[in-house]
């Protein structure tokens, strides 16, 4: 049954009607699929080469879809770190007339890496806190533009090295939306969905054994609240000091900068006798240092970086003694005799592996290392080619993995699939812990407390319960089988009861009692042996995922 296919495209391409559409996204073929890193969705998602490039695919429902592309254009408007979005492609019908989903396309992220990549690769604590980081600075940026997200969490967020660092950018919107600003309550919110999301995602990967023995899910996640607090305080809280202190009104202008943000307007408001001062960032925006850069080299990079290359830019101002010079024309010189034969330096088979500035940054750390060592400043030269040799050679392509077969990328698919059934299945001492759940297909929310719990923000808190005693049973309701009821037929008056739940041989029970008035069947079941039939109350599994402390 021919289709009547309607495309929204920022970006026009032909080759856009050259693919499938009249197939499910999930049974594409091989041949156009590009394999690259993949984190969880609750959607069907491929990437597939186009004309050269990578677009990633989203099966979605139609509404959800426009109302994403649009939300991520704004985003794109406004400056904020997220994907760029290329289309919707609605009107979709198999061969045999059933309507099959909408797509939202969007470009794929150059260099770019789900959270469960990096942790497959780089599993130190120190990884962990980098990632905070970036995700409270993404989190704030969004907030100051009015964006409330509705679904913030690590799954939902890519990230990009960033100078040592990591910078993170939105990938999901379809929970999110945009106001003129966003009021405490809305921020909060946010920010509580964020903390249960990333205790969720990290004791996900300390049941798969790639998580650090010393990082505690539940205190990661207390920290991206205390992050996000820090670095919001500092840019919009007013600070107040006497009319002589008037130095400090630069000093805040210059934290803000040492931050990454600048201050697009600042109120300053004075006492009626003059004596005190009143100031308060009312315009901040972020990429202070990455605007510097790009206005000097039109180099376009992270914050971080750019931090870093300005850095470099000022010491070989210095060490070339070019202080009165005009610093558009020592930026010209330096891109032009340091930062460009540093890059093309580099065999073109291994350019890949990391981007320029990137690079650059990390010949910089092997050059100061190198120095150290022998007790010499080592040119760049030198730098370079022993960076090459003994570092970058053995990194792993970060730009893409298109090489990979499709076999690799179905057992990625499948590991990843059995590891989440896994978690589910498995038992712990955290299942009462309400998740998020969806209400409509583009609504998420924090479920409603059960009858007898207290309507409050701890209703959703992940905390380890006191008293360790629970006995899930996987044939109960997982919800409702926190402790198991006695059975009536076991009247026996052993000497401790209380531990009735532990399926171990009582030793206060050898000699047989008379049968009870309901114990009409004869089973041996009033000793419970070696052999426990099966109505038996379920042995204690030792939970996963818990950790305790002194």
């Amino acid at each position: 049954m021919p289709q009547s296919l309607q495309m929204t495209t920022v970006s026009p391409d032909p080759a856009l009607l050259d693919l499938p559409w009249h197939i499910p996204l999930a049974e594409w073929p091989a041949s156009i699929l590009a394999a690259l890193p993949r984190g969880l969705s609750r959607h069907v998602v491929r990437f597939v080469k186009l004309s050269g490039r990578v677009i990633a695919v989203k099966e979605i429902g139609e509404s959800v879809a426009y109302r994403e592309y649009e939300l991520l254009r704004d985003l794109n408007r406004l400056g904020v770190p997220s994907v760029e979005p290329v289309g919707v492609v609605a009107g979709r019908r198999a061969p045999d007339g059933e309507p099959l989903d909408c797509v939202l396309l969007t470009k794929h992220l150059a260099y770019s890496m789900p959270y469960r990549t990096l942790f497959s690769q780089y599993i130190h604590p120190e990884t962990g806190n980098k990632l905070l980081d970036a995700l409270a600075i993404l989190l704030v940026r969004l907030h100051l533009t009015g964006f409330y997200w509705g679904d913030v969490s690590l799954s939902n967020t890519l990230f990009r090295r960033d100078a040592g660092g990591f910078a993170a950018y939105l990938v999901d919107a379809e929970t999110g939306d945009l106001h003129e600003h966003l009021t405490r309550g809305q921020r909060e919110y946010d920010l509580e969905i964020a903390r249960v999301n990333i205790i969720g995602e990290l004791m996900d990967l300390e049941a798969g054994g790639v998580l650090d023995e010393s990082v505690d899910p539940v205190e990661v996640g207390e920290t991206i609240v205390a992050r996000y607090t820090e670095l919001w305080s500092e840019l919009t809280e007013s600070e107040s000091f006497t009319s002589g202190d008037r130095w400090r009104v630069n000093a805040r202008i210059n934290r803000l900068n040492d931050l990454g943000f600048d201050v697009g307007e600042l109120t300053i408001n004075t006492t009626a006798d003059g004596t005190a001062v009143e100031i308060q960032p009312k315009v901040v925006d972020a990429g202070h240092h990455k605007r510097r850069l790009m206005r000097l080299t039109g180099l376009d990079v992270q914050e971080n970086q750019a931090r870093r290359l300005l850095n470099d830019l000022d010491t070989y101002r210095a060490h070339e003694d070019l202080k009165d010079e005009d610093e558009e024309f020592v930026a010209h010189d330096w891109l032009t005799e340091v930062f460009e034969p540093a890059v093309r330096a580099v065999p073109k088979d291994l350019r890949g592996r990391l981007e320029p500035a990137e690079l650059y940054h990390e010949v910089l750390e092997h050059r100061w290392y190198l120095s150290e060592n022998e007790k010499r400043d080592v040119p760049m030269a030198e730098a370079v080619g022993h960076y090459i040799e003994t570092v970058l050679r053995h990194r792993p392509d970060e730009r893409a993995i298109l090489g990979m077969d499709t076999a690799t990328l179905r057992a990625i698919e499948e590991t990843s699939a059995m590891t989440s059934i896994d978690i589910m299945e498995t038992p712990s001492e955290f299942d009462d812990v309400p998740m998020l759940r969806p209400i409509e297909e583009d609504e998420w929310r924090l479920p409603e407390p059960e009858e007898g719990q207290a309507k409050t923000a701890e209703s959703a808190a992940v905390k380890p319960p006191a008293a360790p005693g629970r006995t899930p049973s996987k044939a109960a309701d997982p919800v409702k089988a926190a402790t198991p009821k006695p059975e009536p037929s076991k009247p026996v008056k052993p000497a401790e009861p209380v531990k009735a739940v532990t399926p171990k041989p009582e030793p206060s029970k050898p000699v047989k009692p008379a049968e009870p008035a309901k114990a009409a069947t004869p089973k041996p079941e009033p000793s419970k042996p070696a052999q426990p039939p099966s109505p038996a109350p379920t042995p204690q599994r030792r939970p996963i995922l818990r950790r305790d402390k002194p």
